[in-house]
């Protein structure tokens, strides 16, 4: 052995440590915005650093037509509540709540008509979100924020944030309902896509051209562009409400960054009132 030789691998062991430290792969997950990615001290660590703000993404699970997954919501939120978070700083975003209200199931309603449909109780949901909420101000959070992808339960979702502001009347936590998530779908979105020349029957409010078009602008795989060939008359019977023919990744993206940039609006918007 030459005197060099212990020299150069301590260098070596020192680099191979560097590289396992700062490798893509776990510079990624230790600075995910995703709860479930962080282990319990990062979490903790974070909320010591300010981390205090808290997004609560809920989906659900059921069809939309033959040409989307059953999973379309809970991806969705997930994905833009993320980037939510990113823009926003010093925030991080739940596991999706992807078990909502989607009328009866015995005798089937809407949804409940069609295979792979999961429908709970408002009381049962309502119940999940309080905890939910509750444990992350147990935790430490003193912000925590609803945001829901699918328009049926907004109701809902600003009852438990109204419930939750009031037992915490007396604390410096707040729950904030942040309709605008879902709103713009229904009204900026809906103008960018009749400024491209778009007609209400192809946009459609289930189904069509605006929803198909925001989930191949997040992930395409979701979408079966065979199926959307179908012919749009079959409408009601095959799901869908509005004609998915027309839909695009590119005009996905025109409802993907209004969404973002106006729920980043109204959350600062909610967190500064609340202080």
């Amino acid at each position: 052995m030459t005197k060099h030789e212990p020299m150069m691998r301590t260098m070596v062991a020192l680099l191979a440590l560097w590289v396992a430290v700062l490798s893509p792969a776990a510079w990624s997950a230790a600075n995910s915005v995703y709860l479930e990615e962080l282990t319990s001290t990062e979490v903790r660590d974070a909320i010591r650093a300010g981390t205090t703000t808290i997004i609560i993404p809920v989906g659900g699970t059921e069809q939309s037509g033959p040409h989307m997954a059953l999973g379309k919501h809970n991806v969705r939120v997930k994905v833009l509540a993320g980037r939510i978070a990113s823009w926003l700083g010093h925030t991080l975003v739940a596991p999706v709540v992807a078990y909502v209200p989607e009328g009866s199931i015995t005798p089937p309603v809407g949804h409940m008509r069609f295979a792979g449909t999961i429908s709970v109780p408002d009381d049962a949901f309502k119940s999940v979100l309080d905890a939910a909420a509750r444990s992350f101000k147990q935790n430490g959070f003193v912000d925590v924020v609803l945001i829901g992808d699918h328009g049926g339960y907004q109701a809902q979702l600003k009852a438990v944030a109204t419930r939750l502001n009031h037992d915490w009347a007396a604390t410096h936590a707040r729950a904030h309902f942040i309709g605008d998530y879902y709103r713009v779908t229904q009204t900026d979105y809906v103008q960018a896509l009749k400024a491209k020349g778009l007609s209400d029957e192809q946009i459609g409010v289930h189904a069509g051209t605006a929803d198909t078009s925001l989930m191949m602008a997040i992930d395409a795989t979701l979408v079966r562009a065979d199926q959307m060939a179908r012919d749009p008359r079959e409408g009601a019977a095959n799901g869908v409400a509005g004609d998915p023919r027309a839909a695009s990744a590119a005009l996905g993206q025109l409802g993907v960054d209004l969404i973002v940039a106006r729920t980043v609006a109204s959350i600062r918007a909610a967190l500064g009132a609340s202080r």
